[in-house]
């Protein structure tokens, strides 16, 4: 666990970098990490110069009622699942005034899983809005990440992160 809390100090300053010297802002949505991202940023002090807000939504009903994510899709392709990912991150900035979101959605464990999504299947998304189209720009992966519930989620952030940072740098 220190090796991935380094990990994440130094991604987070690199990021907080970036984001204040571009006047960006972000925000998270995330389900099976229970608020850990939002809580990684805001352990660097100043992060209010550029983290938004961050959404806790491990029920259905959350993602729905808080973010607008939309029950239909729930049902179709689970709570766990790259649609419902993108609808949550989209959902982020639409009830934000971030620039850019990230989403995490999972099966931490130990319980939960199945032979079609096991234990440790996360899937993410990563979204911003063109602000000249009013269109969003969104890109979405499922991973697969081994260990307990505890190592799931460290690795789920940091990879939200690493992904996020690469996105930034990429515009």
């Amino acid at each position: 666990m220190v090796v991935i809390k380094m990990k994440a100090e130094k991604l987070i300053e690199q990021l907080a970098e970036k984001c204040i010297a571009e006047k960006l802002k972000i925000a998270t949505a995330e389900s099976c990490t229970g608020g850990l991202v939002a809580k990684l940023i805001t352990d660097l002090a100043g992060s209010s110069q550029w983290f938004e807000c961050g959404f806790v939504t491990y029920s259905n009903e959350a993602k729905q009622e808080m973010i607008g994510v939309d029950a239909d899709l729930i049902q179709q392709w689970g709570a766990v699942s790259e649609p419902v990912a993108r609808a949550m991150a989209e959902g982020v900035l639409q009830h934000s005034t971030a620039n850019y979101a990230l989403s995490i959605t999972g099966i931490a464990g130990p319980g939960g899983g199945s032979s079609e999504k096991p234990v440790g299947t996360v899937c993410f998304a990563w979204s911003y809005m063109d602000k000249v189209t009013s269109t969003f720009h969104t890109t979405a992966s499922t991973e697969l990440f081994l260990g307990d519930r505890l190592a799931v989620r460290n690795q789920s952030a940091v990879f939200s992160l690493n992904k996020l940072y690469q996105l930034i740098n990429s515009r």
